[in-house]
């Protein structure tokens, strides 16, 4: 394969797409191989250019490299999470340790790194503007948390480590995916449907008729089903058989349990901060973010937690007297919560989801997602239904700037598949940049992905949404939105190439704008009649947003405090008793279960993204509330100044500049709290 014959590496489909039409899952070996030996070259040929170190012939020259490798790599990433199969899976097994070794060669290049660290050590001398010293800064502490300052033994062990660590996450990943694809619950009997709304069944239905079940209904272990089967099924029998397979993924005790993988992914982590000089592997992660050490996190989330356990408490009480009311003779079990959660919000606020649904269809919901990005920076999104996408599911979208001008592609995957990894995720297939590039070309326009879950509809039929998913659709967007509006120079900070504790700022803030009452009332309509929400609805919606408040904050907390247990302190042991363990000292309600067990905790064992940093969620929490809080104060949420501080200082910046100085920007303060926590219902 040379470059100029492979649709992987030229992109010329419309809007500056790739033609994924066009490539094959047996195309990538030797695209990888081709970029792996290119950026290998221009690495080569920076580490040793005979003229002493300048910001451009290294710093610059760096961002120029591995043009071919991030587009390979973005392309097959995609179809690897979205659309894998036998081939794909096995390729990544390869081509992950083969990664982390490639650039571990990069990183441990001592020529190299002895240009980046002299003009380090000279920075204040160089008269670079703001955002080079960010650049120069953060590539000199990349080298160095990637062991450049290792003697040759440790960078030894420091690659195999890193290879090894790619090689498990993949696995790990993949096995949670055998788990959910595999299992399936059919029901076929009206008794077995009790207390399903028509939308449900209808989702179920496709479903089973997709793996080829027609007529019958399928409960599968995607969060789409899943979720409002155990909030709507009267079956109490059937939604434990559920809930168990569904809190069981990835420890079945087969080839897919992951036990043994997170007890060698933890070990593995451990020494490799210790390798670098931290004294656990959450010290080494925590380096280079808002919260800076466990202590700060810990000091976070112990506040929330004891908080929600308090008021999870008390709704506990309330659910064991609907069902003792209703003549139920058991305590409230993990499988019921949700059920009886959903009764008691009826009784008290006079609607349930099932109402609801009707008017948040995905179609309409992509509209409101789209409006309020119009309304705040001026952006359009305009439909490409011609142009091709990664997968049939997949819908192109051109975006346009205030002016006219052409800013982004924007790619959206809204439909759960066996062939998909559960969850809901952003992703760029190609980060804005203003730099020249070797093929001549100056710079690169944003090509941002969004990926989700939701149930597909039976044809013809409308995908109805409930609230939490509409939510999810505006987090992601609100993610892709900081990858599309990106004006940076420099690939590296570009978009969401931010702090983890920073990242969930621009998503988590967009959530806000579903539930403004004039976004709702413009785009939340009835699916057969096109009639807005009633505006006692809308009422009752806006009144309950803090019901249950203390299940959800406990579910996330958990999570996040067993992640940093996970990464701090000594040896850990068999990992399920670890984490009963952990959870036990904590006092954990035996009605909750952790949002992700660790076995199927993908943002945090399936690679290290996430990982000791599950609680970036929460801090970037505290951030958004406040954030809001700015256009609540001006008494109008698309207040114009305010938006504009928020597109100058937050979305266009990506890491151009520290987080906490750019948070100050936009606030002229750092962040209070106590928003956060009234947001939640737990002030």
């Amino acid at each position: 394969m040379t470059s100029s014959a492979s649709p992987i590496f030229n992109w010329t489909g419309p809007l500056g797409l790739p033609k994924f039409e066009a490539i094959a899952d047996d195309d990538f070996k030797a695209a990888f191989e081709l970029a792996f030996s290119e950026h290998d070259a221009e690495i080569g040929a920076i580490a040793s250019n005979p003229d002493a170190a300048s910001f451009d012939n290294t710093l610059v020259a760096l961002e120029q490299a591995g043009d071919k490798l991030s587009k390979v790599a973005s392309i097959f990433w995609n179809r690897a999470g979205t659309d894998t199969n036998d081939t794909i899976q096995a390729l990544e097994r390869e081509i992950a340790p083969k990664m982390s070794r490639h650039y571990s060669r990069i990183a441990m290049n001592r020529a190299l790194f002895g240009r980046v660290d002299s003009l380090y050590q000279n920075r204040k001398n160089l008269g670079l503007t703001p955002e080079q010293d960010r650049l120069l800064e953060r590539v000199w502490k990349s080298f160095i948390k990637a062991g450049a300052g290792l003697d040759e033994k440790g960078q030894a062990r420091l690659a195999e480590i890193g290879e090894t660590l790619a090689g498990l996450g993949a696995q790990f990943g993949q096995n949670v995916l055998a788990d959910e694809r595999d299992w399936i619950l059919l029901l076929d009997e009206e008794r077995d449907l009790e207390g399903l709304p028509e939308d449900l069944r209808a989702a179920m239905a496709a479903v089973a008729a997709d793996r080829g079940h027609e007529g019958k209904f399928a409960v599968t272990l995607s969060r789409s089903i899943i979720e409002p089967f155990l909030g709507q099924s009267a079956r109490r029998d059937l939604r434990e058989r559920a809930f168990r397979a569904w809190t069981a993924r990835g420890a079945g005790g087969g080839e897919t349990d992951n036990s043994s993988l997170i007890s060698r992914i933890i070990a593995l982590r451990t020494e490799k901060a210790a390798l670098l000089g931290y004294d656990s592997y959450a010290d080494f992660k925590l380096d280079d973010t808002m919260a800076k050490t466990p202590g700060a996190v810990e000091a976070l989330l112990g506040d929330v937690w004891t908080r929600a356990v308090e008021r999870a408490g008390a709704d506990q009480t309330e659910l064991a007297a609907l069902i003792a009311e209703e003549g139920g003779n058991h305590n409230v079990a993990a499988w019921d919560w949700r059920y009886y959660a959903e009764k008691l919000k009826a009784r008290k606020f006079d609607f349930s989801e099932a109402e609801l649904k009707p008017y948040l269809s995905l179609d309409k919901m992509i509209e409101a997602c789209f409006d309020v990005a119009n309304r705040l920076f001026g952006i359009t999104m305009t439909p490409r239904p011609e142009i091709k996408g990664p997968h049939p599911d997949a819908k192109v979208f051109e975006v346009k700037d205030r002016n006219g001008q052409m800013i982004a592609a924007f790619v959206a995957d809204y439909f759960a598949r066996p062939s998909k990894r559960s969850g809901a995720w952003m992703s760029a297939l190609q980060s804005q940049h203003k730099l020249p590039m070797p093929d001549g070309s100056v710079g690169r326009m944003p090509i941002v992905i969004n990926v989700m879950n939701f149930s597909k509809p039976a044809a013809a039929k409308p995908a109805l949404l409930s609230l939490d998913d509409a939510r999810t659709l505006f987090h992601e967007f609100g993610h892709a939105l900081h990858g599309m509006l990106s004006d940076v120079t420099y690939p590296s900070l570009a978009g969401t190439s931010v702090s983890r504790d920073f990242v969930e700022l621009p998503s988590q803030l967009y959530e806000h704008w579903l539930t403004v009452p004039e976004i709702l009332q413009s785009h939340a309509r009835h699916y057969r009649t096109g009639e807005p929400i009633p505006q006692a609805l809308l009422d009752k919606v806006l009144a309950a947003q803090t019901f249950n408040a203390g299940f959800g904050a406990v579910e996330f907390t958990a999570s996040a405090l067993v992640d940093m247990a996970w990464h701090t302190g000594g040896e850990k042991g068999d990992p399920a008793a670890f984490e009963a363990e952990t959870l036990k000292k904590l006092g954990m309600p035996e009605a909750i279960v952790m949002r992700h067990a660790s076995p199927h905790f993908l943002h945090v064992f399936s690679g290290e993204g996430y990982s000791a940093g599950y609680y970036s969620y929460m801090w970037s929490e505290v951030l958004d509330a406040d954030a809001f809080a700015a256009f609540e104060e001006t008494g109008d949420p698309f207040d114009a100044a305010t938006a504009d501080k928020l597109y100058t200082h937050i979305y266009s910046t990506g890491g151009s500049r520290d987080p906490a100085e750019l948070y100050e920007a936009f606030r002229g303060r750092m962040p209070d709290p106590s928003a956060m926590l009234e947001k939640r219902g737990l002030a």
